[in-house]
């Protein structure tokens, strides 16, 4: 089992201490730290947040420091060796998916390649969309196109690529990632998100324990297409009992994360770094 932390970048958003968590994630035995996103959050927003009972982001505060979560990974970075830097999630149809491609490809070289774990999704909050002067109603195909134009760049020698959105003709994206791909992975607790696991993704992370169901689905969607289900890899929201963690394993779940704050409505396990080498010594060890 891997083990990672979530909504690391919301709790520790100041550099000397999320410097410290990276720091002691990486010697406890975590093998990643996942940030969120939002570039906006506008004030009054009527859409419906996903993932909580009252509709609304973690304590319903609108003005919430939420980091850009690629620079707020490139901090970590310099300052750590081994750990993964994951997104959970990057709002993919909001972003240009050349400048996109070029950051991330850019991220993984200087952290020194196989680092970066692309988490994607296509958002929720239509008022953001707006704000951004993006349309909200065709994120899905939108987001799909971005991921095989984004895969074209970082795979092509002189890439080119042709779709309804984003278009391009034997470009030249350097750097590209040393291993000339960045694992894309699926977030969301819906049917579309886990067909487009299975369609498309390096792995799936529904944003917690997923419904009855959901991980079949991702895994006859990955079929239909003609994929390997166990070639997903699946990460989810780390249980309150370690005992469970082990039936985890055996359902196929490769890795579980930890939430280190109260955010989007999860009991909050890790608080300071010391929670998290003490994590490390009293969970993490028992499972290696």
């Amino acid at each position: 089992m891997k083990w990672g932390i979530v909504f690391a970048s919301t709790s520790f958003r100041e550099p000397d201490r999320a410097v410290s968590m990276a720091q002691a994630a990486e010697a406890a035995g975590f093998d990643s730290m996942w940030t969120v996103e939002h570039v906006v959050v506008p004030h009054g927003y009527q859409s419906r947040y996903p993932y909580s009972p009252t509709g609304r982001m973690g304590a319903g505060l609108e003005d919430y420091p939420i980091p850009d979560p690629l620079i707020w990974l490139s901090y970590i970075a310099s300052a750590t060796r081994t750990i993964k830097l994951g997104t959970a999630i990057l709002i993919l149809p909001q972003r240009n998916p050349v400048v996109t491609a070029k950051a991330v490809a850019t991220l993984d070289h200087l952290a020194g390649g196989g680092r970066v774990l692309l988490g994607i999704g296509v958002g929720w909050l239509a008022e953001e969309f707006s704000a951004l002067g993006l349309p909200f109603e065709d994120r899905g195909p939108r987001t799909d196109e971005y991921v095989a134009a984004m895969r074209a760049l970082w795979s092509q020698e002189c890439a080119s690529f042709k779709g309804r959105f984003i278009s391009f003709d034997q470009v030249f994206c350097r750097p590209r990632p040393p291993e000339r791909h960045i694992p894309i992975v699926v977030g969301g607790d819906t049917v579309a998100a886990a067909r487009r696991a299975g369609r498309l993704g390096d792995g799936y992370f529904p944003a917690r324990t997923p419904p009855p169901g959901l991980l079949d689905e991702m895994r006859r969607a990955a079929e239909a297409a003609g994929r390997d289900p166990k070639a997903i890899e699946i990460t989810l929201a780390a249980p309150a009992d370690p005992a469970e963690i082990e039936a985890l394993a055996r359902q196929g779940v490769a890795r579980v994360a930890v939430p280190i704050s109260a955010a989007a409505g999860l009991p909050a396990q890790l608080k300071t770094p010391e929670d998290v080498l003490r994590y490390g010594r009293e969970v993490i060890a028992r499972f290696r």
